[in-house]
């Protein structure tokens, strides 16, 4: 089995998290809305990092974010954060998914 640092296993996790959500589970919802995709987000996100917590949870292990280093939780979440947020802005482009609007 490969053995990747534990930076390279988050970033596996978040990217096939975002997979699963920008090539499945969004492009198939009926209403696509600001709304509807934050309430899927966010149970993405405490899936990764309820994974990420089951890998490193009590570990110790200092994850490298550049600039600081911050526990598994953090660095999960800004990494999440870090790779949506171009696949979010195609998506709402492409499907009109008015990001200023409050009738969604």
């Amino acid at each position: 089995m490969l053995d990747l640092a534990p930076e390279a296993k988050i970033l596996i996790l978040n990217g096939c998290i975002l997979f699963v959500a920008y090539w499945g589970i969004y492009p198939s919802l009926n209403e696509k809305t600001l709304n509807r995709i934050m309430t899927i987000d966010v149970i993405l996100t405490c899936i990764a990092v309820g994974v990420a917590g089951a890998l490193f949870w009590g570990s110790g292990i200092r994850f490298n974010m550049l600039f600081f280093q911050s526990n598994w939780a953090i660095f999960t979440i800004i990494t999440l954060l870090i790779m949506e947020i171009p696949l979010f802005l195609h998506f709402a482009r492409k499907h009109g998914i008015n990001l200023f609007d409050d009738t969604d």
